[in-house]
């Protein structure tokens, strides 16, 4: 419903029509309007770490263009037909992001529930699992690795406008050595069941490589490990010798994408952190050495420490194996307190929620936890907007409320500094300048 506010500054009235695209108030057309004002109460600057106040942000073409005081707004050059968003007593921030989802997976199916699920399904669940992403403020996330290529076609329609859901960094299919973390091991040998992504020996994984850039992935996912959810690996085993990780992330940076590694166990993590990875996902048992490692080399660590809590309380009903669960009991406290380790050695933290092994929407839920074991609000809140578009290579044009950069733009109505679970109820999301959720 249009209504009309006045805007002193300029002497006339302007329209208030945000579009929407929640689920209960669908609106077809996304194109950014020409020009947008929004008047930000507070604004989480997360380039300074500073939270400015009673500001005004002017987006054009879905690019910010202005930034400034809310009282020296008749000083800017701004149309007279801007359409202006009042969120005067909200707190605003940059679009979240998050290093690690699978949006083509589904929370309550795991185990060999998961065998009934073909590759067009898995499509399908994208589609439906990228716009509860987007309504949860997330406006980018990395997608680490999916069935047939599905999450490239998931980011090819989102970019294309044809349906809703964040900005995607998709891998495409994950590589991993026979019988590992990667593959299927669900199957006995009969079926022959082998996942796509499997390969063994350098020459191999660069082939790998090279398909998964040829359908279009835009970052290489590899298992350095076994893993949690995987049937018959162990959490600390080693996948890939020195030279398969080496050779897989040299081909990857040949190809100009980076590469983060599935390792939960110290040697894993140590090994693939030599080999030059961008970043470790999980990191469960990084020792102190990995630590160091990681800090002098500026790699990433991707901690999931929410997910745990998921697994341990709804996995079984969804399918997950028992011998699944003896693994999370052993890694899930594990894996924070070499978080909280992380946080005292000053390492790259990036804000990776594993999200596809528990509920889609639910990603906020992890700052709470990053909070309780080190990283300050703020900090949290960096590591999920620009921290992540530097592990990106995005923060020319992502990552902050900054002149130049895109319009992706947040808004909850609880200051997030003073408690940061107002993140997991986010009221506000605009995307490129378009408004997909206004509460």
């Amino acid at each position: 419903m249009m209504t009309s506010l006045k805007l002193a500054a300029l002497g006339v009235y302007l329209l208030v029509a945000p579009k929407a695209f929640a689920q209960d108030n669908n609106a077809q057309d996304t194109d950014p309007v020409e020009t947008s004002v929004i008047y930000a109460g507070e604004l989480v600057d997360v380039e300074t770490g500073r939270v400015q106040t009673d500001r005004v942000i002017v987006v054009e073409g879905g690019i910010i263009t202005a930034i400034g005081a809310r009282a020296a707004l008749a000083d800017m050059d701004v149309p007279a037909d801007a359409t202006v968003m009042d969120l005067s007593d909200m707190t605003v921030l940059p679009g979240l992001s998050d290093s690690h989802v699978h949006l083509t997976s589904d929370a309550s199916i795991h185990g060999y529930k998961r065998l009934q699920v073909s590759t067009s399904a898995a499509a399908i669940t994208g589609v439906v699992n990228a716009e509860k992403t987007l309504m949860a403020g997330f406006t980018t996330v990395r997608n680490l690795g999916a069935p047939g290529f599905a999450d490239i076609a998931l980011m090819e329609a989102i970019d294309a406008g044809e349906i809703a859901g964040p900005n995607m960094i998709s891998a495409g299919r994950s590589i991993g050595i026979t019988g590992g973390h990667c593959d299927n091991n669900l199957l006995p040998y009969e079926y022959e069941a082998k996942a796509g992504g499997v390969a063994d020996g350098p020459w191999a994984v660069r082939t790998k490589v090279r398909e998964n850039n040829k359908y279009g992935a835009k970052v290489i996912k590899f298992c350095g490990t076994g893993g949690v959810l995987s049937k018959g690996t162990k959490i600390g085993a080693q996948q890939f010798s020195f030279e398969e990780m080496k050779a897989i992330v040299d081909e990857a940076h040949l190809l100009g994408l980076k590469v983060a590694v599935h390792a939960h166990g110290a040697d894993g993590i140590e090994t693939a952190i030599r080999a030059g990875v961008d970043s470790v996902e999980h990191a469960s048992l990084i020792s102190d050495e990995g630590l160091r490692m990681a800090k002098r080399k500026g790699t990433y660590l991707s901690m999931d420490i929410f997910v745990s809590d998921y697994i341990l309380s709804e996995g079984a009903a969804a399918g997950i194996l028992e011998e699944s669960l003896a693994k999370e009991r052993t890694v899930g406290k594990a894996q924070r307190e070499r978080f909280q380790a992380a946080t005292r050695a000053g390492v790259k933290l990036a804000f990776g929620s594993d999200a596809g092994v528990y509920p889609h929407g639910q990603n906020g839920r992890q700052f709470a936890y990053m909070v309780e074991w080190g990283l300050s609000p703020m900090k949290a809140i960096q590591a999920a907007t620009i921290g992540n578009a530097t592990l990106f290579d995005t923060a020319e044009t992502h990552g902050s409320i900054t002149v130049g950069k895109h319009a992706d733009i947040i808004a909850v109505d609880t200051d997030p500094i003073a408690d940061i679970r107002a993140l997991e109820d986010v009221e506000f999301v605009m995307k490129d300048g378009v408004v997909y959720k206004n509460d």
